[in-house]
């Protein structure tokens, strides 16, 4: 995959830089694994706005993704496809008995390749193994965080973990964010990173180009009233004091995790900030 740098013939494309989008390999999706997405504008069921400064944007429709691979029998990679509702690649694929799913695309898997999850796989690229049969070392993506669940961790474009050791039943795991943490060796990992990894090199040139993907203009806290937010207020062009959230939470660096939180126990480092 390569990034493109547009000529500056409009304002707009003086800094843009966007994917040339030669992996890909077809330029229509797979039908029967397609649903309607229902705008919600960031409101809830009762009208209510809930998420600001969102709605608009191109209209979309979601990919069935298969985060699972709870198939364990031989797939043939079809095609790399483009998904307007993630960062990364997705690939089809069609197993041995006919059925066709959706996978996240991991780095250097092309049409033809075959892959394979279960007992029976191999750490090859783009092979969904447990975590008790991976070798220590390997790059791994997609991983479970409970047996059966899904994959949940390392799903972004680019993203990937390392496998550092197993102790019982138990695997030790450096995440994408800094952290180590134990996982079960029952779950599921995909191995490899995930495609498009010059993802967050791009630049997208315009504001415009925010409202096509239905990102609509963040109002600062600083120019707010003092009803609204904790730093507005103030003569003039006023700093606001202490930067903090809407709800008086400070923003640099102050822990907000419960340090009662079940889940403490299975994590041996903290993130690096």
């Amino acid at each position: 995959m390569a990034l493109r740098k547009f000529n500056p013939i409009t304002p707009g494309m003086r800094h843009k830089v966007l994917s040339k989008f030669d992996d890909l390999t077809a330029d229509k999706p797979h039908k029967p694994l397609l649903r309607s997405i229902k705008k919600s504008g960031g409101r809830n069921s009762d009208g209510k706005m809930t998420m600001r400064y969102r709605g608009g944007g191109h209209k979309r429709r979601y990919r069935l993704i298969d985060f699972s691979r709870d198939k364990h029998m031989e797939a043939t990679v079809l095609t790399v496809e483009y998904d307007p509702n993630r960062t990364s690649r997705i690939c089809l694929v069609e197993y041995t008995d006919g059925e066709k799913r959706y996978i996240v695309a991991p780095q250097g898997l092309v049409p033809g390749m075959t892959i394979h999850s279960g007992k029976d796989a191999t750490p090859n690229v783009g092979h969904a193994m447990y975590l008790s049969d991976i070798p220590l070392g390997t790059t791994i993506h997609n991983i479970e965080l409970y047996p059966g669940k899904g994959a949940c961790i390392a799903r972004s474009a680019g993203s990937s973990a390392q496998l550092n050791a197993r102790d019982g039943k138990y695997a030790i795991i450096k995440l994408p964010s800094g952290e180590t943490r134990m996982i079960l060796v029952t779950c599921l990992a995909v191995i490899g990173s995930v495609s498009n990894s010059e993802h967050s090199l791009q630049v997208s040139g315009k504001a415009g180009r925010s409202r096509w993907l239905g990102r609509r203009p963040r109002v600062r806290g600083v120019v707010m009233n003092p009803v609204d937010h904790p730093m507005g207020g103030g003569e003039g062009k006023s700093s606001g004091g202490h930067p903090r959230s809407r709800n008086g939470i400070p923003s640099k660096g102050y822990k907000t995790r419960n340090p009662r939180k079940n889940s403490s126990k299975y994590i041996i480092e903290r993130r690096k900030k």
